[in-house]
């Protein structure tokens, strides 16, 4: 997918785009707070329990210039912005920080790592997944971890050895994966009890029932 839409993604002054809308963050350390959210096509690290699966081809969306999609935010009463996709690391950011900059937008960042982050961030969420770890300088960005827990048996250990490689004022949560959440709810408490340094993330959105 890289070399097929090199140009596009090393350029960023368009991007496949999956959709845009104004809502209510639902996740993680800003959870609660009106932002506006641009979901970018393309992403190569195909998790199995993925919630935007249709976001993975980048083909399957129209491109659209930095400067309208940041037109339209600007349009909303959002004084923030989410960029999520999708995998948003595999293009160049640079073009679209800049725009909302220049209209004092706050921008977040939510993103796998798997590559080099590009453009200047508020806040970057970053949100391993085990397909594809993230290089090492997206440790070091990172506001919040959010680690998705799935399986029970393995993904707390796994947490907390994401968790070494982050900064030591990274946030760190835990977050179960939403079809697991009726069994993974309990233990995933416990776990945070018995670990403090560890917060929980809900996907309030979803049980709030709003986009």
């Amino acid at each position: 997918m890289k070399d097929k839409y090199k140009e596009i993604f090393d350029k960023g002054t368009d991007l496949p785009l999956v959709e845009d809308f104004y809502t209510i963050q639902g996740e993680g350390y800003h959870t609660g707070k009106p932002a506006y959210f641009i979901r970018i096509g393309g992403c190569d690290i195909g998790c199995r329990w993925c919630d935007s699966k249709i976001s993975w081809n980048p083909a399957e969306h129209r491109l659209i210039s930095v400067e309208e999609v940041v037109r339209k935010a600007v349009a909303s009463p959002a004084k923030a912005v989410v960029v999520t996709g999708g995998e948003p690391s595999l293009y160049n950011l640079e073009p679209l920080c800049t725009e909302l900059k220049k209209h004092n937008i706050e921008n977040f960042l939510e993103t796998s790592g798997a590559y080099e982050i590009s453009g200047e961030w508020d806040w970057i969420c970053l949100s391993p997944k085990l397909n594809k770890l993230p290089v090492v300088s997206s440790y070091k960005k990172a506001n919040e971890l959010k680690v998705i827990i799935y399986d029970l048996e393995k993904d707390f250990e796994w947490a907390e050895e994401l968790s070494k490689h982050v900064g030591d004022d990274c946030l760190l949560y835990l977050q179960s994966e939403w079809s697991q959440y009726v069994h993974n709810v309990k233990p995933i408490v416990e776990y945070v009890k018995n670990n403090p340094k560890w917060n929980i993330s809900l996907q309030a959105h979803k049980f709030m029932r709003i986009p």
